[in-house]
């Protein structure tokens, strides 16, 4: 569970990896991008935000790290995966801009984990059952489902600097057999991300990329540092910028801030009289700053300021 107690020290899971940057004389290369620098700046990007997925699941404080990738044959990922149940779900990748994507990636939970924040979700403690069963039933597959559902923005957010994709998650499988459109020979990228409550163990969250879903981002996934975003689509921005113009600031004008001795404001009844002075001209403010000072006065029989004069710009409230 995760509310168990381990050493800081352990929280790297072991792990026998292969060579991912070096091919062999004679054997396909399964790594096009290099040595992953781009791609590693993303995962580091997505653990920060899995935090504000999975508190809420927890329903405590934690933290995310992102572990080093690794390029592999999807078969022998699966291989070096613990025995056990184990949710296997698929996350359709689609383009919302720029270059054309296509194909999946896939998101993968500890069986274990699944049922723990499915018990914490209906007020348990996160109790789970010694023996587990080897299908999920079908809260268990919605609770997958809802994660895969927090997790899209969070990833489509992390991949915003390289390109624009959306992800949708499928149906949760506990066999990776059933997943459609991955063989064993397909070369993946796993992403694993830690997550745990305070000082307990973490549990890992794995993301596998198959690599020809990437291979048309491979210009900006072999490239060391972006020197921009992703070219923002016009119709968001225009909509954005529409929605800026919309925010409304409050605008206020003190007339007179009189000071009385504490005795008389004791003292005073209905009826009593404050006398207040102020000058021609009094100061207008937007929010806590100065915008500039006006005129008392009236329009349409209402009391007005006419502004006379302006000291603070749009630019000086940025």
């Amino acid at each position: 569970m995760v509310n168990e107690g381990s050493h800081l020290a352990s929280d790297r899971r072991d792990r026998t990896r292969p060579e991912v940057a070096n091919a062999t004389l004679g054997v396909a290369n399964l790594n096009p991008f290099g040595d992953l620098h781009t791609l590693q700046h993303l995962s580091a990007r997505l653990a920060r935000g899995m935090r504000g997925v999975f508190e809420p699941l927890l329903r405590k404080e934690c933290r995310s790290f992102a572990e080093p990738l690794v390029v592999q044959r999807f078969a022998d990922y699966r291989a070096e995966r613990p025995d056990g149940l184990t949710a296997w779900l698929p996350m359709a990748m689609s383009s919302t801009g720029g270059v054309p994507t296509s194909g999946q990636a896939m998101i993968v939970l500890d069986g274990r984990f699944v049922l723990e924040v499915l018990d914490l979700f209906f007020g348990g403690t996160g109790a789970t059952p010694n023996d587990l069963q080897p299908e999920f039933t079908p809260a268990a597959e919605a609770m997958v489902d809802r994660i895969g559902k927090l997790l899209a923005d969070p990833l489509k957010s992390a991949w915003e600097p390289l390109a624009r994709i959306a992800f949708e998650p499928g149906h949760v499988e506990a066999n990776p057999a059933l997943i459609q459109g991955l063989d064993g020979d397909d070369a993946v990228v796993v992403t694993r991300f830690g997550i745990a409550a305070g000082t307990a163990k973490p549990i890992f969250v794995d993301i596998v990329y198959p690599v020809a879903a990437l291979k048309p981002h491979t210009p900006s996934l072999i490239g060391k540092v972006h020197a921009k975003t992703a070219a923002p689509d016009p119709a968001w921005r225009n909509g954005l910028t529409r929605a800026a113009m919309n925010v409304k600031f409050p605008v206020r004008s003190v007339l007179a801030e009189p000071m009385v001795a504490l005795s008389v404001l004791m003292d005073l009844k209905p009826g009593d009289v404050i006398p207040i002075s102020f000058g021609a001209e009094v100061p207008v403010m937007v929010g806590g700053d100065c915008l500039g000072a006006g005129t008392v006065g009236t329009s349409n029989g209402k009391a007005a300021i006419r502004l006379n004069s302006i000291t603070r710009t749009v630019e000086d409230f940025q």
